[in-house]
């Protein structure tokens, strides 16, 4: 993977991250809230999941 590829992937997870707030700031407060309220053993299964998920689209798409 060049460097241009990685700066380009980066600027995509940004724009799509910042749809949310952009699109609906109360819902994203809200969301994120209940995020809060979360474990810390569930918020690593959480990041563990959406790793393996990014893992398996990768596999899949290269």
């Amino acid at each position: 993977m060049d460097s241009d590829t990685f700066w380009s992937a980066l600027a995509l997870v940004l724009v799509i991250e910042g749809l949310l707030p952009l699109l609906s700031p109360g819902g994203w407060r809200r969301g994120f809230g209940q995020l809060m309220q979360l474990r810390d053993g569930q918020l690593r299964f959480f990041g563990l999941c959406s790793i393996l998920l990014g893992l398996i689209l990768l596999w899949l798409l290269g």
